[in-house]
């Protein structure tokens, strides 16, 4: 397993109806991106976590603009086809 900054760590549900727990990666503190990672939970909970066989990391996608803020430049506008 390996992980950037900013990357989300989804440890899904270990029973069926359990919801799966999402965190965002502050830190990680290990060997070329290995655990273990300093995460922030939802709820705002600050943990270091090694993860288990039952976790996964998800990269950080491009960063979504607010409702209102500028486009990036070169960006075509929404719903704009060729």
């Amino acid at each position: 397993m390996r992980a950037s900054v900013g990357d989300r760590l989804c440890v899904h549900g270990r029973i069926v109806g359990q919801i799966d727990h999402r965190a965002t990666i502050l830190e990680v503190r290990g060997v070329d991106g290995g655990p273990p990672y300093l995460v922030r939970y939802e709820d705002g909970h600050e943990t270091v976590v090694v993860p288990g066989p039952d976790a996964v990391v998800e990269p950080a996608g491009p960063p979504v603009p607010e409702a209102g803020a500028p486009a990036a430049p070169g960006a075509s506008p929404a719903g704009a086809g060729p």
